[in-house]
């Protein structure tokens, strides 16, 4: 996992922000929201206050705006005590967002590799121009989200499930008819998705609709998010963040953000035209180049997936035989 030293980190803009993390951890009898600050677990109860102490990650993004600045005076001065952070097991940072997002064809380098694959019935490449806005669907949420450390399940109707590192966005403000001037003010923070796809329900052929998104991409266990949630006020330049991806300790997947078609700007506004983003919503903005698809390349019980987001941290998941 990310390991960061001290209780503050400096932004390439000179503004000095509080290290701190939003996470949800096993308890002895039901999930529990965690603070992390430095390496050192509070819970929401202790940083927030007793009336805090049964808050999910999802009430804290709920009142986002009136509790970030005892979140920040938390980091800044930490609380005494905490959990170690290697002595507890993280789940989802989000156990059940609202609603999951997720963006299709977002990074030029993920175009050009999957650019063949596309043709359409004549035959025809798809167009490498940027279009107009960007391609959206949604996930069921409930069932598909795991976390950090638990099993990708392979599902049995699937032979070929292939790995999406994602960048994922967090809404901490309901929002709607945003601007390229204020969209990224309606995020909470980012986390890691892995936007898992079973690659033999791409398409339905004979069928007038022909792509099957929700075989494709809404099987259980389809959406590993995590380790944590990092406010956005600590990701020194969003429109340049690392993106990585190992299979078993080889890279597959090795990008950034400033190759996304359409950045974290374009998506927030051109989804909050068509719906209103409720906090604790997630947006999957996108998988780079290194997927299997085109090679026929995929994943097998026993394998390990390991993604990294720059100031992020680390989401690993072992794969297993699934039903």
């Amino acid at each position: 996992m990310e390991r960061r030293g001290g209780n503050v980190c400096s932004t390439k803009r000179g503004i000095i922000l509080s290290d701190y993390r939003l996470l949800t951890h096993e308890g002895e009898e039901s999930p529990i929201a965690g603070i992390l600050i430095g390496e050192s677990v509070h819970s929401a109860g202790t940083v927030l206050g007793a009336g805090a102490s049964g808050y999910s990650v999802l009430d804290i993004l709920d009142r986002w705006d009136e509790l970030r600045p005892t979140l920040e005076a938390a980091a800044a001065s930490p609380p005494s005590g905490g959990l170690a952070l290697d002595s507890v097991r993280l789940v989802a940072p989000l156990l059940y967002p609202p609603t999951v997002y997720y963006s299709g064809s977002n990074y030029w380098d993920h175009v050009h590799e999957m650019a063949d694959l596309n043709r359409d019935a004549d035959g025809n490449l798809p167009s490498t121009e940027k279009p107009a806005d960007p391609w959206l669907n949604i996930k069921a949420s409930k069932s598909t989200v795991i976390g950090h450390g638990q099993p990708i399940r392979i599902p049995g109707f699937s032979k070929m499930v292939d790995w999406e590192a994602e960048i994922a966005l967090v809404v901490g403000r309901v929002s709607r008819n945003l601007t390229p001037a204020n969209a990224l003010d309606c995020l909470a923070g980012i986390t890691i998705g892995n936007d898992l796809s079973a690659r033999d329900f791409v398409k339905r052929e004979n069928s007038i609709f022909v792509w099957d998104w929700l075989a494709q991409k809404c099987f259980d266990g389809s959406t590993p998010l995590g380790p944590w949630i990092t406010p956005l006020s600590a990701i020194p330049d969003p429109s340049a963040m690392s993106i990585q991806l190992w299979v078993n300790g080889d890279l597959k997947q090795d990008s950034n953000s400033s190759k996304l078609v359409h950045d974290f700007t374009e998506l927030l506004v051109y989804l909050s035209l068509h719906v209103t983003l409720q906090p604790g919503d997630v947006i999957l903005t996108g998988t780079p180049a290194g997927v299997g698809f085109p090679t026929g390349d995929f994943l097998r019980p026993g394998d390990t997936v390991r993604i990294a987001v720059e100031g992020c941290g680390v989401l690993e998941n072992p794969v297993v035989n699934g039903v």
